[in-house]
C-alpha cells in the first residue's frame, strides 16, 4: 500500500533547485494543499515544469509571486501577469512551449524514449538551437525528454494502493507527469477503503509514491 501523509509531511521531499512538475489547468485539478505548505518554507530556485503558471492568487501561481521558481517550462502564461513582468525584468526564465510538444517530451520522459519528433515549431523561434531531422523529405525537431525530481499532481480519487481516477478535464497533465518524476506526490480528493473498479483506474499505483489527502480532509 502507498503511504498516506498530511500535506505538511509533504515538504520533507522538496529541496532547493529541484526540477519540480506540478499537474493542473489553470485552476482545474490543481494539488492547493501541498503548495501552500511549500509556501511556508525558505526553499526556491526552482525549476517548474507545468502547463501554465495559473493566476498570481492560485496555486502555482503563488509559487511565481512568491519568488520560488527560477526556470518555468511552460505552454502558457497569459493569465499570470507577475509571471509576464518577472520574465521582462529577466527575473525569470521562461521557456514557452507548445502544449502539445510539452505534453509529450513528458510522456517520452515516462516511456523512457529519448525524445519525440515534431514538425511543430518549423521556422519560427521554437526552432532556435534546436536539432532538425528530416523523415520521408519532411523536417521534424528533435524535442527532448522532460523529466523532474518530484511531480505533484491531483487526483479526484486514489486508493490505498496508489491507483487514480479522475473527474472530467481533471485528468489534464495529472496523468502523463507520474511517470516522468523520481518522486510522485498525488493530492488526492477523495481517498478510498476499497480498491478502485480496475475498469476505472487511469493511473497505476505503481507510479505513486505518497498519497495526500485533499479536500476538507486535507486541509485538518
Amino acid at each position: 500500500m502507498v503511504q498516506i501523509i498530511k500535506p505538511a509531511e509533504a515538504v520533507q521531499f522538496f529541496q532547493n533547485k529541484q526540477t519540480i512538475m506540478i499537474g493542473g489547468f489553470l485552476n482545474c485539478g490543481s494539488p492547493e494543499l501541498v503548495i501552500a505548505e511549500i509556501l511556508k518554507t525558505n526553499m526556491g530556485e526552482w525549476t517548474l515544469i507545468a502547463n501554465d503558471t495559473a493566476y498570481p492568487d492560485s496555486n502555482r501561481g503563488k509559487l511565481i509571486c512568491a519568488g520560488k521558481i527560477k526556470k518555468a517550462i511552460i505552454s502558457h502564461i497569459g493569465t499570470n501577469p507577475e509571471t509576464v513582468r518577472k520574465m521582462n525584468a529577466g527575473e525569470i526564465e521562461i521557456d514557452l512551449e507548445p502544449q502539445g510538444t510539452l505534453a509529450e517530451r513528458i510522456r517520452a520522459a515516462g516511456a523512457g524514449l529519448g525524445g519525440i519528433l515534431t514538425p511543430v515549431g518549423i521556422g519560427t523561434d521554437v526552432a532556435k538551437n534546436k536539432q532538425i531531422i528530416a523523415v520521408d523529405g519532411r523536417d521534424y525537431l528533435l524535442e527532448k525528454p522532460l523529466r523532474a525530481d518530484i511531480a505533484l499532481v491531483y487526483a479526484t480519487y486514489a486508493d490505498r494502493f496508489g491507483n487514480l481516477a479522475f473527474a472530467g478535464s481533471t485528468r489534464n497533465f495529472n496523468v502523463l507527469m507520474p511517470m516522468a518524476a523520481d518522486v510522485v506526490i498525488v493530492e488526492a480528493e477523495n481517498i478510498c477503503e476499497e480498491p478502485l473498479d480496475p475498469n476505472n483506474v487511469v493511473v497505476p499505483g505503481i507510479f505513486i509514491d505518497y498519497i495526500v489527502a485533499g479536500g476538507s480532509d486535507g486541509a485538518k
